[in-house]
C-alpha cells in the first residue's frame, strides 16, 4: 500500500495508482484519430445506409450516430437515464432500438429521432438486439441477463414468444445467413435456406440454435435445435458470420476468439490466442483478415487462414466493447476497422499491411520512451467516466 497526503488517493493500492497513471498518459495518444465521446461506449453498429456512419451506445444512456469522416454526432437519441448496452436498426419503417440496464428497449424514429415504442419483458439487463423482416411481420429479438431471449413484433410491440434454453444470461445473438442445413443423398449437409435460424451465446458458455420458420404461428416462430454448442471454455461475448463462407466467430472471456466450421459441423478449426476477455469479432469482406479486440485494449489482427498474428493497432486506453468493418464510401480501397470502448473513444484503422507495419514500428518507439521516462503522471482524470457506484454496476454487468 503506497503512501499519500492526497485525499482522493486513500485506501488505493500501489497498482491501481500505477494503473491509473498509466492511462492518464495513453488517454492523451491520438492513434486511430479518436473520436472523443461525452461518456463511455458500450455498444456500436454500422449505419446499413452509409459506411461513413456508425451508431454506438453509451454508459450515459444516450445513442449517437457519428460521422466517422468528420467525427460529427449528426443524430443524437435520448430518454434513457440507464446505460445502453446494445443496437439494432430496423429498416423498414426506420427505427433505431437499443437495449438497457434498466431491463427494457427503447426505440426512435430515425429520420426524427421521435421516441417509439418502449419494449418491456425481461426482468434483468438487455444485452443483446438484432432484428429479421419475416412475411407479415417484422422480428425484433432481444437477449437478457434473465438467461431468455423474447421474439417481439417490432411493429406494435407484441411479445410472440420467450425463449428458454440458457442458464445464464444471453450476451450475444446472431442469424445464419444461409438458413437451417439438410442432408444431401450422400449424408452431407447443405443449406436449404427454407427456415432461418438463430444462434444465441450465453454466460454459460453455450451457444444454442433455434429454428425460426416464418410459416409457423405467431406465438411459435421458434423451436430449439440440438445440440448446444461449447467451444469455449466461459462466457461467449460475440457471434460473428463470415461473409462469404458463413463460418461461425466466436469471442470469448477464456481469451481466444473461433472460428466454428460450417462444413464440419460447427467443430472449431481455428484458435486465436488474443488473451484476457475478448469482446468483439470481425471479419474482412474477403475473408482474409480477421479483427479481434478486448480487455487488453489492442486491436487484432489475424490472418483469416494460417492463425497468424497480422498486426496490432494501439490507442485505446480502457477496453475495447465493440468493432465493425467498414468500406469508403465508393466502396474501393482498403476497408477500415471501426473500435469503441470504455476509454469512451470511436478509432478507425485501416486495414492494410503496411499501415500495421508501420503502426508496430511507432507502438516500439513509443514504449522505448515511456521506459525511458522518469516522471510518472498520477492523478490526471480521464473523460468518459460514472460516479464510484455506476463504476461498481458496469463492472459486475462487464464481468458477466
Amino acid at each position: 500500500m503506497s503512501q499519500t497526503t492526497d485525499p482522493d488517493r486513500f485506501f488505493q493500492t500501489t497498482d491501481s495508482i500505477a494503473e491509473t497513471a498509466r492511462k492518464a498518459k495513453k488517454s492523451t495518444n491520438k492513434h486511430g484519430s479518436p473520436i472523443k465521446l461525452p461518456s463511455k461506449i458500450l455498444a456500436i453498429i454500422p449505419d446499413p445506409t452509409a459506411s461513413n456512419r456508425v451508431y454506438v451506445a453509451e454508459a450515459a444512456g444516450t445513442a449517437r450516430r457519428v460521422e466517422l469522416d468528420t467525427g460529427h454526432k449528426s443524430h443524437i437519441f435520448r430518454g434513457p437515464t440507464t446505460p445502453l448496452t446494445s443496437l439494432a436498426i430496423s429498416l423498414l419503417h426506420p427505427t433505431l432500438y437499443a437495449g438497457s440496464w434498466d431491463k427494457t428497449i427503447w426505440s426512435w424514429e430515425i429520420p426524427t429521432r421521435t421516441p417509439g415504442i418502449r419494449f418491456r419483458g425481461h426482468s434483468d439487463f438487455v444485452k443483446c438486439l438484432l432484428t429479421l423482416s419475416l412475411p407479415g411481420v417484422e422480428l425484433l429479438i432481444s437477449g437478457s441477463s434473465d438467461a431468455t431471449i423474447i421474439l417481439w413484433d417490432a411493429t406494435t410491440g407484441e411479445k410472440l414468444q420467450i425463449l428458454k434454453g440458457h442458464s445464464m444470461g444471453v450476451l450475444a445473438l446472431a442469424i445464419d445467413p444461409l438458413g437451417e442445413q439438410g442432408n444431401e443423398d450422400d449424408g452431407t449437409e447443405k443449406a436449404t435456406g427454407d427456415t432461418l435460424v438463430l444462434f444465441s451465446a450465453s454466460s454459460d458458455r453455450t451457444i444454442l440454435r433455434w429454428r425460426i420458420d416464418p410459416l409457423s404461428p405467431r406465438c411459435s416462430l421458434a423451436t430449439l435445435l440440438p445440440p448446444p454448442l461449447t467451444p469455449h471454455e466461459t462466457s461467449i461475448y460475440a457471434l460473428h458470420f463470415s461473409p462469404a463462407s458463413a463460418d461461425l466467430y466466436t469471442a470469448s472471456a477464456d481469451g481466444t476468439a473461433m472460428r466454428l466450421s460450417r462444413e464440419h459441423g460447427w467443430i472449431s478449426d481455428t484458435t486465436l490466442q488474443h488473451g484476457d476477455y475478448v469482446r468483439a469479432v470481425a471479419v474482412s469482406t474477403t475473408e482474409r483478415y480477421v479483427v479481434t479486440a478486448g480487455r487488453c485494449e489492442d486491436v487484432k489482427v489475424w490472418d483469416a487462414v494460417t492463425g497468424e498474428l497480422m498486426g496490432v493497432w494501439w490507442g485505446h486506453w480502457d477496453e475495447v466493447m465493440g468493432l465493425v468493418i467498414v468500406r469508403d464510401r465508393a466502396g474501393k480501397g482498403a476497408e477500415r476497422i471501426v473500435s469503441a470502448g470504455i476509454d469512451a473513444t470511436i478509432r478507425v484503422w485501416l486495414l492494410d499491411e503496411m499501415e500495421m507495419q508501420k503502426a508496430q514500428v511507432e507502438r516500439e518507439r513509443e514504449e522505448q520512451g515511456i521506459e525511458q521516462e522518469e516522471e510518472e503522471v498520477v492523478g490526471k482524470e480521464v473523460e468518459g467516466g460514472l460516479t464510484a457506484e455506476e463504476e461498481a454496476e458496469l463492472a459486475e454487468l462487464m464481468d458477466d
